[in-house]
């Protein structure tokens, strides 16, 4: 049993990273064309009102996604009652939402463009929310592999639809018009496999007492999501408040370039999650173990991106033209924290898993009472820098509160974690120094390989992994038992 759980794990990995990619390859492309199109004061415009209903779309799913992952991973039996009643809750909320949002962007008086960009948002905020709980029903059963098709497939949609509106002059509206299309679509195909591969209904129910015993779990997820929420975008549209949507833009290229840079801590989270929540309950040394791993493959992938993104930020930033160069200094400051959000991954999955969300919910509140506070005095100081200066502190903050649970749960090797770091960091900054040297003399798609092998050629030598941990990698790519 133990065995047909981690060749799902490295199935599940390699299915979901090589698609997240993909989507991310895609995203960041399509970001940057947009970027280039439409200019640092209106790209704040249409990054401010994702980020805005982003916030609220919480409020739809409530932390009903996790619970109906880990309750199916457990209990698949379930999944029929847990479905039905949260799509019959989400409809409710969907509304009630909505409304929300509609009351508060009329209320700051943005002009008319700001808030049409936000209703169309408010659409694919809806229709992403029910998309998620339709996924999670897969993720339940221990399969990405449909989802995996649909994060490429949404992104490309996108893709080929935002250029469409482009190329033919359309406006703002239109370019939030294609992430709504984009977004039913995913809906559509979302539904259609919980029907046609899953065999479930899709046909709402309220029934009181399994509702109640529903939030009860979901609650501490809940108040986790909300935090992370608005610490992930309350930023943006403080920016938009404080300092206007130039300093909106110029930020979101370097946000936007650390948060393409997730997918693989995702991936593994996505996959992880389920099998951590059926280990905690038949194998707690096993349940160590891949919380062990996770953190050691994270940090050796996070620290080469972040040191080799410090030293070339001025060479990447020319790709937005120089209209951007304001950005520069930001991405430097927030791709510092990379190696602090993909270790928070794998810890904050491993309290959720093992029924402690509600630490998860404590931890992230504290997180972002801090941001709030040093973003109202940092922003009127230092705008876009001083956002990205909240978000280093903020993430070393949200890690350090997380690990202090972890031997609370599991009985495992933090110094065999250290020992990683310190030579990962130790490759990262020999790696650093030679792009650093050769930086106005090579192309920068030259030096991005070249220091790649640089840093795991070093880190090898030093036994930073062993041949062991790349027969595992291997075998996990193609999908061999790990």
């Amino acid at each position: 049993m133990v065995g047909m759980k981690i060749i799902n794990i490295a199935k599940n990995t390699s299915y979901f990273t090589l698609a997240l990619i993909l989507q991310k390859i895609i995203s960041f492309g399509y970001f940057i064309i947009i970027a280039r199109a439409i200019g640092p004061e209106n790209l704040g415009k249409y990054y401010f009102a994702i980020s805005f209903t982003t916030v609220f779309s919480i409020f739809i799913d409530i932390g009903m996604s996790s619970v109906l992952i880990r309750e199916v991973a457990k209990y698949q039996e379930r999944a029929y009652n847990y479905l039905r009643n949260i799509i019959g809750l989400k409809l409710m909320l969907s509304v009630l939402s909505g409304g929300i949002v509609f009351i508060l962007i009329n209320l700051m008086g943005y002009p008319s463009l700001t808030k049409d960009l936000v209703y169309l948002s408010s659409l694919a905020m809806v229709l992403d929310s029910f998309t998620l709980v339709f996924f999670s029903v897969s993720r339940g059963f221990h399969n990405l592999s449909y989802e995996s098709f649909a994060v490429a497939g949404y992104q490309l949609i996108t893709l080929v639809l935002g250029v469409t509106f482009l190329k033919a002059g359309f406006s703002l509206r239109w370019l939030m018009g294609a992430v709504v299309i984009a977004s039913l679509i995913n809906f559509c195909y979302a539904a259609g496999l919980v029907v046609v591969k899953w065999q479930l209904t899709l046909w709402p129910a309220l029934k009181y007492n399994f509702i109640k015993n529903m939030m009860a779990m979901a609650l501490p997820f809940a108040f986790y999501g909300i935090f992370q929420r608005f610490y992930t975008y309350f930023d943006s549209i403080l920016l938009s408040l404080l300092a206007g949507d130039r300093f909106v833009g110029l930020y979101s290229v370097a946000f936007k370039i650390t948060f393409a840079l997730q997918f693989l801590p995702l991936a593994f989270v996505a996959s992880l999650y389920p099998a951590m929540s059926a280990y905690n309950v038949s194998d707690k040394k096993q349940l160590a173990v891949t919380f062990e791993r996770a953190m050691n493959y994270l940090i050796i992938i996070a620290l080469p991106i972040s040191a080799g993104i410090i030293v070339l930020a001025d060479n990447l930033i020319l790709i937005f033209k120089s209209e951007y160069s304001g950005s520069i200094l930001p991405l430097q400051i927030i791709i510092a924290s990379l190696v602090f959000i993909f270790a928070s991954y794998p810890v904050g999955s491993l309290l959720n898993a093992c029924d402690k969300q509600k630490i998860n919910g404590a931890n992230m509140a504290a997180v972002l009472a801090a941001s709030v506070v040093m973003n109202l005095i940092l922003i009127p100081k230092l705008q876009a820098v001083g956002a990205s200066i909240t978000v280093l502190a903020t993430n070393i903050l949200l890690l350090a509160l997380g690990l202090i649970w972890v031997p609370k749960i599991i009985s495992y090797r933090p110094w065999a974690i250290v020992k990683v770091l310190l030579k990962s960091s130790a490759a990262a900054v020999l790696m650093g120094i030679l792009l650093f040297y050769f930086r106005e003399s090579v192309n920068i798609f030259v030096l991005i390989p070249v220091g790649g092998v640089i840093y795991f050629v070093s880190l090898y030598i030093i036994k930073g992994y062993t041949n062991a941990d790349v027969v595992s990698i291997k075998n996990s790519l193609v999908g061999k038992n790990v």
